[in-house]
């Protein structure tokens, strides 16, 4: 494993080098997801957002989700990216990096992070990631930006998380996806660098992973209000 993230960045490394002395740099923060969820007995925040710095040829990405169940006073997930991305067309950008997850009820996990990012046909934001380790799994994830007018957005996703290995200690089996449908409307302030919202987000865990999570006594299926804000800046 520690071959293949070496190999991994060898690459990127030298595209940086090449960057750094010939383009002009520039920075940015994005949070998608800033929002307090309310559902079936259970409350949590979360969050999902990027700090990037970098070129147009090449970008060091942070990126960070994660889930904080009130009633339990802890990290349900707790996941941290750090990326790569060099353009590979007009649209998209080739990732490399790693991934850990460290939530407060453990276990721990470090991936290598393989990927595409980037806009697709009628300006769907596209995200597909391979996750590599002792553990693989795969993520997919869409998301579109439906103006109704200039300041108000309803913002769809889909989100499809799908383990390649049995990781009973996650509640993750082989196969067993987990999918995150959410609709948020939003109403753009100060040139849409803050904007707040509502929506509802639905998780479903199937297969034998909704069994694992069955077994500890959690609910495969979830329901959930929102309301946060986006920041872009």
């Amino acid at each position: 494993m520690r071959r293949t993230l070496s190999a991994m960045f060898v690459l990127p490394a030298i595209l940086f080098a090449n960057a750094a002395s010939s383009e002009e740099w520039f920075w940015g923060i994005q949070a998608e997801q800033l929002e307090w969820r309310s559902g079936e007995g259970s409350e949590a925040y979360a969050w999902d957002a990027d700090a990037f710095v970098g070129t147009d040829e090449l970008k060091f990405v942070l990126r960070s989700e994660a889930e904080y169940g009130t009633e339990e006073d802890s990290f349900e997930t707790l996941e941290n990216q750090f990326r790569l991305q060099v353009p590979v067309s007009n649209f998209f950008d080739a990732v490399v990096g790693v991934r850990y997850d460290s939530p407060d009820n453990g276990p721990y996990r470090t991936y290598g992070v393989l990927g595409l990012k980037g806009l697709a046909k009628q300006w769907f934001e596209v995200d597909a990631d391979l996750y590599l380790s002792e553990y693989p799994s795969a993520r997919f994830e869409i998301e579109y930006e439906g103006l109704i007018t200039n300041q108000i957005i309803f913002t769809p996703s889909i989100e499809l998380d799908l383990p390649l290995a049995d990781d009973e200690a996650t509640g993750r089996a082989a196969f067993g996806p987990k999918l995150e449908i959410g609709g948020r409307l939003s109403y753009d302030l100060l040139d849409r660098a803050i904007a707040p919202y509502v929506g509802v987000h639905w998780e479903r865990t199937l297969g034998e992973s909704g069994r694992l999570v069955r077994d500890e006594g959690e609910d495969d299926d979830v329901v959930s209000f929102v309301v946060g804000f986006r920041v872009m800046f």
